[in-house]
């Protein structure tokens, strides 16, 4: 099962990561072929980090909450918030797969946070939510995106998308129109820069 983790950085995050990073490269290198995605969100500026997200193929639940927790910056207290939600990959494919043009973009991580109830919703939506990246272009800008879950898998409860565009006001522009955002959907929308991730 593909699960999605956001962890944001707690005041002393960086301070931390500095300390311990071989601790967090030797951890993250167990999960090497189950990674779909990885890599920091960053301040706005692109100069310092404000979080770490991955997307990664696991068994379970139990594995999640392993990945999530276990983690060295995360035991460490490098984090002041853990997200952790089951997804689904959409793209079918990983980051690295992925050919854009970071040399004249800047890539994004987009996490909608869906409204309680609103499975039904974007179940009458999915295909225009499709189509719309389809029409506008935007699928192959897509270095991953897909659906979030709750944690038994029955609900949808928000998305993620890892985008690269030529800067913030295009993607103030792809969210403008979207179909789910548009219907109200999202309680709240978080946008990041973001980049690759991996063993520097």
């Amino acid at each position: 099962m593909e699960y999605f983790f956001y962890c944001r950085d707690a005041p002393e995050g960086a301070e931390i990561r500095r300390a311990i990073v071989e601790e967090h490269w030797a951890f993250m290198d167990r999960y090497a072929d189950a990674m779909i995605a990885r890599g920091p969100t960053l301040s706005d500026d692109g100069a310092s980090m404000t979080g770490s997200m991955h997307m990664v193929d696991l068994p379970d639940a139990a594995a999640a909450q392993v990945f999530g927790h276990d983690e060295p910056f995360a035991k460490a207290g490098a984090y002041a918030e853990i997200i952790v939600r089951p997804c689904t990959n959409a793209m079918k494919r990983t980051m690295w797969e992925f050919e854009g043009d970071p040399d004249t973009n800047q890539r994004f991580l987009i996490i909608g946070h869906g409204k309680p109830g609103m499975s039904d919703i974007r179940d009458g939506l999915l295909e225009a939510h499709r189509r719309y990246f389809i029409d506008r272009g935007y699928q192959e800008k897509f270095i991953a995106r897909g659906p979030l879950w709750s944690d038994d898998g029955e609900d949808w409860v928000g998305s993620e998308f890892i985008i690269e565009l030529p800067d913030r006001a295009a993607v103030d522009a792809f969210l403008a129109d979207e179909p789910y955002t548009n219907a109200g959907l999202y309680e709240q929308v978080e946008i990041h820069r973001w980049r690759f991730g991996g063993r520097q």
